[in-house]
């Protein structure tokens, strides 16, 4: 007996999405194969592995397999495992509503790449979000998916034809695992959508997409009988085959691995829709013994930055799977990286919380850390645009690592890139910037901030360029931390032109004695100024870092900076309040009428007045914000009239 049908709505969100994933892929809609029986290999791999951990588990272990069955007349094709299944709940979760997290993103995205007709960007667009089930709707009108959790009693029917519902159905039985029957749209060449009823299709298909899945893919073929007696010769007789070679692809050689079937293989582990960047094959052999295939992505995951976001390195032990997000073979700061790990000396009912203590998990995390740094270094020096473009998607979340892991910090230093003054466009390495910099310099300076643009165009930045002096510019958030750690670059300090004094002149004679009159002249207007800021800086100084702005605002070298002060507060971290400095140009005809003016009248009760706009100004120039604005706005527009 079956329950009691029930009619749920999809979100309007996850019915757009859905409507974006059927008509987005222009050609090459045989991917859909691939990814149900990429989930139905997981499947029977998550029932191998709860197997082994639960000795009582209710499950039929004997033949773990995948079968394709298919009906020409009834116009369907059902992809059928006997894995470990799903229940309701899951079901629900899993299946009933589409990209759990992010799908107003995943829209807005796929909405783009439509509208400019960019059929490559959806796809890596739908790998990224993981909807490859839903793919079945570009070659379905209808899918059923009847599935049953080992160990349950009853199962559940899902249904749904994509257009804004779906069904769930309670049943009484159902076999152990998933079936997925697509009911196929007409075939239509021009579009892409070929006949998947036929074997033969099939065969290339999974011969193509998915060799290398551990489980026998099966399928029943007819043909002629071998001693038909009929008088026609149309005898036939039914065969099962096992469309796949089922050798795992990480343990063959390299020299027997084709460029294809490695982007293949980066696809069934990662689910992307695109070809990897750049792929890692390593063995160690001796005291402990390992085999891994990892890829960098060509893109980064749009879950890169979320908290609890998917990690993609699966540890097998003895070519059998263990887990799908061994977080502890990597660091976080590698997360984006997928791929394979098979270990042959771990026990394989191995805990997480047991492979975080394991030496040869260790071991295996510190070589191969240090095989994908080296792998990035070597892309650097001799494939530029392939490092340029892995930059791009991973350089903030490596320059994580920064904050992390001190034993390579030496190399990952060597394979960051930084925007700076030197090039509008173009990044710099520490090493390069080294290597211009002036005689007599020595310090790396570096700006930090929210945009190039704005740091362009900061006050800070004024003398160095008059001068020609090269300044990083800094704007990835991790940029504000990591900058207060690493102190400094193959033995030369990093330096903030933003933070203490800066002297770009040296220290020549005649323009200490020029500046030190110069101090005598200015000191009763700064320290009027110091009684009148009192309560907003802890200090007013000329400064030799402007050229053209009257003012700018400073901090001490160990204080923390506007940007991360924000950042702090933007998480709910309340910090005390950090006076900053004041910093004038005395060249500035503003600061010069103002001595002028101060001079001949210390009583003037405008000046406290001249104090705030000169102070807030600072602080806009920089990017930062007033704490009174409508008294600033006040002020300002108060000078303006008297003065017009």
């Amino acid at each position: 007996m079956s329950g009691k049908v029930e009619t749920h709505e999809f979100q309007a969100e996850s019915r757009q999405l859905l409507q974006l994933v059927v008509h987005s892929i222009y050609s090459n809609k045989d991917v859909f194969l691939r990814e149900l029986i990429s989930n139905a290999s997981d499947a029977l791999d998550k029932l191998r592995l709860e197997s082994l951990r639960d000795g009582d588990l209710d499950a039929d272990t004997s033949d773990p397999h995948i079968t394709l069955e298919t009906d020409p007349e009834a116009r369907t094709l059902t992809v059928r495992d006997n894995g470990i299944g799903m229940s309701r709940e899951e079901v629900k979760g899993l299946i009933g509503t589409i990209a759990k997290s992010g799908t107003a993103e995943f829209v807005r995205k796929l909405k783009e790449a439509n509208a400019n007709k960019d059929a490559a960007a959806s796809a890596d667009l739908i790998g990224s979000f993981g909807v490859g089930f839903y793919s079945s709707f570009m070659v379905a009108d209808k899918v059923t998916l009847v599935t049953r959790r080992a160990g349950e009693r009853a199962g559940t029917r899902w249904e749904s034809t994509g257009e804004g519902t779906y069904e769930l159905e309670a049943l009484d039985e159902a076999p152990q695992g998933t079936s997925v029957t697509l009911h196929l749209k007409p075939t239509d060449t021009e579009d892409h959508l070929y006949d998947y009823t036929d074997v033969n299709r099939l065969r290339q298909i999974v011969r193509k997409h998915s060799d290398f899945i551990p489980w026998p893919v099966r399928t029943t073929v007819e043909h002629p009988a071998k001693d038909a007696e009929d008088g026609d010769g149309t005898a036939t007789e039914r065969t099962v085959e096992t469309l796949n070679s089922m050798k795992a692809l990480w343990a063959r050689p390299q020299s027997e691995i084709t460029e294809e079937e490695y982007k293949e293989f980066y696809k069934h582990v990662s689910h992307d829709w695109s070809d990897p960047l750049e792929t890692i094959h390593t063995r160690a052999e001796g005291t402990f013994e390992y085999q891994a295939v990892l890829f960098i992505p060509s893109h980064a995951p749009l879950d890169l930055y979320q908290q609890g976001g998917r990690r993609g390195v699966h540890l097998y032990v003895r070519r059998v799977f263990i887990m799908d997000d061994c977080t502890s073979l990597l660091p976080n700061y590698l997360r984006f990286v997928k791929g394979v790990v098979d270990a042959q000396d771990l026990s394989l009912n191995v805990s997480r919380e047991a492979l975080q203590q394991d030496r040869q998990i260790q071991l295996m995390h510190r070589r191969l850390v240090k095989k994908i740094l080296s792998t990035v270094k070597e892309l650097r020096t001799k494939d530029n645009e392939r490092y340029r473009t892995f930059w791009r998607e991973f350089g903030p979340a490596v320059k994580e690592s920064l904050l992390s892991d001190t034993d390579n910090r030496e190399t990952l230093l060597d394979i960051a890139s930084f925007p700076s003054t030197h090039h509008p466009e173009e990044q710099t390495s520490l090493r390069d910037y080294v290597s211009r910099m002036k005689d007599g310099q020595e310090h790396v300076y570096y700006l930090t901030g929210e945009s190039r643009a704005r740091l362009e165009n900061s006050p800070h930045i004024e003398a160095f360029r008059a001068k020609g002096y090269e300044v990083l510019l800094l704007t990835d958030p991790v940029d504000e931390v990591w900058v207060e750690q690493v102190r400094e670059f193959d033995g030369t300090p990093l330096q903030s032109i933003a933070k203490g004094q800066v002297d770009l002149d040296g220290d020549d004679d005649k323009e200490s004695a020029e500046d030190e009159q110069r101090a005598k002249d200015f000191e009763p207007l700064l320290a009027r100024l110091r009684e009148v800021l009192s309560e907003d800086v802890k200090d007013v100084r000329l400064s030799s870092r402007l050229t053209t702005s009257p003012a700018c605002v400073v901090g001490d070298s160990h204080d923390i900076t506007p940007n991360l002060e924000k950042m702090y507060r933007a998480m709910g971290q309340e910090l005390p309040r950090v006076k900053r400095i004041l910093e004038l140009n005395p060249d500035h005809p503003l600061v010069t009428r103002l001595r002028e003016n101060h001079a001949a009248n210390d009583a003037d009760a405008a000046l406290a007045e001249t104090a705030e706009l000169l102070y807030g100004m600072a602080l806009l120039a920089e990017g930062g914000e007033l704490a009174d604005p409508t008294r600033f706005t006040r002020l300002l527009a108060d000078r303006l009239a008297t003065a017009l």
